[in-house]
């Protein structure tokens, strides 16, 4: 399936103002073609011109201010994770290409050391070092470079769902999320298009992936199936590096 065109502010923009019905801004409800609110609403809910919101949704240059960002997050009434990723996508200063992460070899052997699954993940979610708990769980040492990656693992390997069950579409979905924060940042950049290109040839990816939802990641609990060990419950807990805050590092502790 061809990737759609990246505008991910726009996208942002547009998904979050299409979610809202005119009753629940105080608008009267006027016949419409499309769902949720018009751009001019939008704009007058924030206090900001219509043209200057247009440009906005249509990705075209526009650096605005602090004061006219947290306008417009209240106007579409936004939780935390979408304001953070609002502010985000509007600063003016961009990361750095992407460049593949190295794991310091200290993490490396702090991963091999922790008796229960752990492992570490970077921009992208690829999966960068485990230990022998994780692989027993996950297989990741029988996986080839490509597939060694979180997204991948959950939407184009069959095993995964299997092994998540009925859970499988929660913790998909909760996965994706947490991606789309760091996507929309480097949406340009080759190495997301081409992980995206491929998550699009599932089906539930790409109907997901419209609806444009971010999260910040959180603990939890996450339940396995797995055909050799049976049945396990861990809570999942992550932390970001101090070396390198691209990678993060996930602990999965059984669940009492």
């Amino acid at each position: 399936m061809a990737r759609p065109t990246q505008n991910p502010l726009g996208d942002f923009l547009r998904s979050r103002r299409e979610r809202l019905s005119p009753a629940e801004c105080g608008l009267p409800k006027l016949r419409r073609r499309t769902p949720g609110l018009r751009r001019e609403e939008v704009a007058a809910l924030a206090g900001i011109g219509v043209d200057w919101y247009v440009r906005l949704e249509q990705g075209r240059s526009t650096t605005p201010s602090a004061a006219t960002v947290e306008a417009i997050a209240g106007a579409l009434r936004l939780g935390e994770a979408e304001r953070a990723h609002l502010r985000a996508l509007t600063r003016a200063d961009r990361p750095r290409p992407f460049a593949p992460e190295h794991v310091p070899p200290e993490l490396a052997r702090a991963v091999a050391s922790v008796r229960h699954p752990a492992y570490v993940t970077g921009r992208r979610l690829d999966v960068l070092a485990w230990n022998a708990a994780a692989d027993r769980l996950m297989a990741f040492s029988r996986l080839p470079d490509e597939d060694r990656n979180t997204l991948a693992l959950m939407f184009l390997r069959p095993a995964t769902r299997a092994l998540f069950g009925a859970g499988w579409e929660r913790e998909a979905r909760r996965v994706l999320a947490a991606f789309r924060t760091t996507h929309d940042l480097f949406a340009d950049d080759p190495a997301f298009a081409s992980l995206l290109d491929r998550l699009h040839a599932s089906p539930e990816f790409a109907r997901w992936w419209k609806a444009h939802d971010v999260r910040i990641p959180r603990a939890g609990v996450k339940t396995f199936h797995h055909p050799k060990l049976g049945t396990l419950k861990y809570e999942h807990t992550s932390y970001q590096s101090n070396d390198d805050p691209a990678l993060r590092l996930v602990l999965l502790v059984p669940a009492s």
